[in-house]
């Protein structure tokens, strides 16, 4: 295969995976605590071309390889629910979840108090205080949760506050090796401990929504998907011109 197509071709790959990471960050523009993912690429240096007629340098072929994909994890935007259950957590920091796999760690604050009245998150996940669980009474009233995300509340007819636990907020040194485990879920890896976060803050009656930036996105996806075109058309182009080279060769002389 020619240099020039496999040129095209690796720039196709990496192409694609960057529509990948952008239609999954459209998909989840209204998914609450969801992070947007970017694409970083870099360039790969073959040390000899297909063709053997180059010397030196002109022998090095440049190619374009998918390194690695990378979390922002800039705040987003803070809607205003009511929900007294809901939270909005700001700062280098995360709410605990419990899952099947072990704890995890999520920005997701639309909480909700399931059958058995623990405290879990839109999908279902166990929210972990610092005391383990959050349970509720069936009779608990008034619940109020402060900006350290302590959790009280008014059980019956009493007039003074119970406490229900304390939200087990974490933070991270390097928040940008965490992986993502789902939708809005982390897990951290191997070397990364979560450690008590200094200046989060909990607000409650509110939820931090994608930080994706739709206009942004969408510009993306329709570059992405024009230079993808215009790859395609130049592959094409070569292929018509090597066909009618090879169709002029095996004509055979007339006189």
């Amino acid at each position: 295969m020619e240099n020039a197509s496999l040129v095209g071709l690796s720039r196709q790959m990496a192409l694609q995976r960057e529509l990948d990471v952008v239609s999954n960050n459209i998909a989840n523009l209204n998914t609450t605590g969801f992070k947007a993912d970017n694409v970083v690429f870099q360039e790969f240096l073959m040390p000899g071309a297909r063709a053997n007629q180059f010397t030196g340098g002109d022998r090095q072929l440049s190619f374009v390889q998918d390194r690695a994909t990378w979390l922002d994890l800039s705040q987003g935007p803070v809607e205003r629910t009511g929900n007294p259950l809901d939270v909005a957590v700001s700062g280098n920091a995360f709410l605990t979840v419990q899952t099947p796999r072990g704890e995890r760690y999520t920005r997701n604050g639309a909480l909700q108090i399931n059958a058995q009245g623990q405290l879990v998150t839109s999908e279902g996940l166990q929210v972990i205080g610092q005391n383990g669980p959050i349970v509720f009474q069936p009779n608990d009233r008034d619940i109020s949760i402060g900006s350290d995300g302590l959790i009280s509340v008014r059980e019956g007819q009493n007039t003074t506050d119970s406490q229900r636990g304390k939200l087990k907020l974490a933070s991270f040194d390097q928040p940008q090796r965490l992986q993502k485990d789902g939708t809005s879920t982390y897990m951290a890896p191997a070397g990364v401990t979560p450690n008590v976060p200094a200046e989060a803050r909990v607000t409650q009656g509110a939820v931090e929504k994608s930080n994706v930036k739709s206009v942004m996105e969408m510009t993306r996806m329709v570059e992405v998907t024009r230079t993808y075109t215009q790859i395609a058309s130049m592959l094409q182009s070569q292929s018509d011109t090597r066909k009618s080279a090879i169709d002029k060769l095996a004509e055979v002389p007339t006189n």
